[in-house]
C-alpha cells in the first residue's frame, strides 16, 4: 500500500528513509540481540545514542557549550509550568505575548505560579512591538513562534535586551535557523518535526538553572536533569532514539537552511492556490502566515465535509482544522515531502473546479 499524504499537526508525519532504519533496529539493534526499545538507558550502548543525538542537534544549531540541551519528557504542557518555576521565584513578574491559543495556554498556566502579565494579544497576526505593555522587573519574555491552531508565525523574533526570550518553537523548531544565543530558552515537542509524542527539547542557557527553590519540585527542576544528564528518571528512550535519526537526517538533507527552502516553497504552493481561488480564503495577515501550518476556511460551509470526505479517499489525511477554529489546517512539517503537497494542490483545485 503506498504511503498515505499525511498533513497531521502531531503526531506528524516522518521521512520514509527514518522510518526504515527504525524498522531495522526495531527487532535488533546493531547487532546486540535486543530492539532498540529494550536496552537500558543506563547501558553503554544507549548512552551513545544519547550523546550522538545531543552532539548532531548542537551541530545543527550551532549550540554554544554555556547551554544545556535537556531530552525531558511531558511534551511542551509540562513546560508551561517547568519555565516560571525555573526562571522566576514566587511574586516575580513574567512577560508573554498571547498571539494564539498556545501562548494563551502558557499564560494561564504561569498565572497560576507567578506574577504573569500579557503585554500584547492578538490571534489573526503579530502585535507590533512598540505596542507591547512591557513590564519592569520581568524575568523573562515568552512568546510562541508558530501558533499550529491560527496559523500565526513570528517571521522575525523581538530584539530583547533586558530580559531573557523564552520561545516555544514546538511547531517550527528544525524547519529554519535559530540564533540560539539571543535567546534564553527555546523548546520543542518531538512530534511535529523530528520524532513521535513523548518527548520535548529545552535548550536553555546555563545561569538561568539555579536549584531548585525550598518547598519546590526537584523533578520539575532544569539543573536537576542537567546534573542528571536527562535521567533523573528513566527517560522516553525510543523518542530520544528516532529524534538522533532525525537531527541525522535533517544534516543529511542540507541542515535547517534547506529545511527553511523546503518548507517555504511548500507553503508557498499552498497559499498561491488559496490566493487565487474564490473558495478558499485565508484569515491571517499575509506577512504573519505560517510557513508550517497552513489554514484556511470556505466560501462555502456547505462544502466542508465533502471536502473533507473526498480528500481521504484521495489519500490526503488530516485537514481538518482544530476543534477550537474549525476550518482546514495543513502542517508542512520536515517529515512532509514536496509530492504530498504536490498532490494537495492538485486535490483542491480540482475540488474547486468540480464544485464551482
Amino acid at each position: 500500500m503506498p504511503r498515505a499524504h499525511n498533513f497531521s499537526a502531531g503526531p506528524a508525519a516522518l521521512p520514509t528513509e527514518v522510518m526504515t532504519e527504525i524498522q531495522r533496529d526495531l527487532l535488533d539493534y546493531r547487532s546486540t540481540g535486543m530492539s532498540v526499545m529494550e536496552i537500558s538507558h543506563r547501558s553503554s550502548t544507549f548512552m551513545d545514542i544519547a550523546s550522538r543525538a545531543e552532539h548532531s542537534l548542537r551541530q545543527l544549531l550551532h549550540i554554544g557549550e554555556d547551554y544545556h540541551v535537556l531530552f525531558l519528557q511531558g511534551g511542551a504542557r509540562l513546560q508551561f509550568t517547568m519555565i516560571p518555576l525555573n526562571l522566576a521565584a514566587p511574586g516575580e513578574v513574567v512577560e508573554y505575548v498571547d498571539t494564539g491559543i498556545w501562548s494563551q495556554k502558557a499564560l494561564h498556566e504561569a498565572e497560576r505560579l507567578r506574577d504573569a502579565k500579557s503585554v500584547a494579544s492578538a490571534h489573526d497576526h503579530i502585535p507590533s512591538e512598540s505596542t507591547w505593555r512591557r513590564h519592569s522587573g520581568s524575568k523573562y519574555l515568552y512568546i510562541t513562534s508558530n501558533e499550529t491552531i491560527s496559523g500565526v508565525q513570528y517571521h522575525e523574533f523581538p530584539s530583547v535586551d533586558s530580559v531573557p526570550l523564552v520561545v516555544d518553537a514546538s511547531s517550527d523548531f528544525l524547519t529554519r535557523p535559530m540564533e540560539v544565543d539571543r535567546f534564553g530558552l527555546i523548546y520543542a515537542c518531538a512530534q511535529k518535526n523530528f520524532g513521535p509524542s513523548g518527548l520535548a527539547i529545552v535548550i536553555v542557557r546555563k545561569d538561568l538553572c539555579p536549584e531548585p527553590l525550598e518547598h519546590e519540585s526537584e523533578y520539575l527542576n532544569y539543573a536537576i536533569h542537567a546534573k542528571n544528564t536527562s535521567m533523573f528518571n528513566t527517560p522516553n528512550t525510543f523518542a530520544w532514539y528516532i529524534a538522533g535519526l532525525m537531527f541525522d537526517w535533517i544534516s543529511a538533507q542540507g541542515g535547517v537552511k534547506e529545511m527553511q527552502t523546503q518548507c517555504e516553497m511548500k507553503s508557498r504552493k499552498l497559499y498561491d492556490l488559496i490566493d487565487g481561488s474564490v473558495l478558499y480564503r485565508s484569515v491571517i495577515e499575509s506577512r504573519f502566515r505560517s510557513s508550517v501550518s497552513v489554514t484556511f476556511t470556505l466560501t462555502d460551509d456547505a462544502l466542508h465535509r465533502p471536502l473533507l470526505d473526498a480528500a481521504e479517499n484521495a489519500g490526503i489525511h488530516h485537514l481538518k482544522g482544530h476543534r477550537a477554529v474549525g476550518g482546514f489546517r495543513a502542517s508542512l512539517y520536515n517529515g512532509v515531502p514536496m509530492q504530498a503537497v504536490d498532490a494537495l494542490v492538485e486535490f483542491l483545485a480540482d475540488f474547486e473546479q468540480r464544485k464551482s
